[in-house]
């Protein structure tokens, strides 16, 4: 679900992961339409780094 969101508006993604300062330079970027694609993919790429680091969290709190 957060994948359509970081397509189609990408700068709400930041805000449901906690980087609000984020999510505002997205928003900025993304009201001028040649900045909308860039800002598509940052959302995306972000969307994976905070997955990524969710699992590693995950993971580490198992081990203890």
């Amino acid at each position: 679900m957060r994948l359509i969101i970081a397509i189609l508006l990408p700068f709400l993604v930041f805000f449901t992961i906690g980087r609000p300062i984020a999510g505002i330079i997205c928003l900025i970027l993304q009201i001028t339409l040649i900045g909308w694609l860039p800002a598509a993919i940052w959302a995306v790429y972000a969307l994976g780094q905070y997955n990524t680091d969710k699992k590693i969290r995950d993971a580490l709190a198992d081990r203890r």
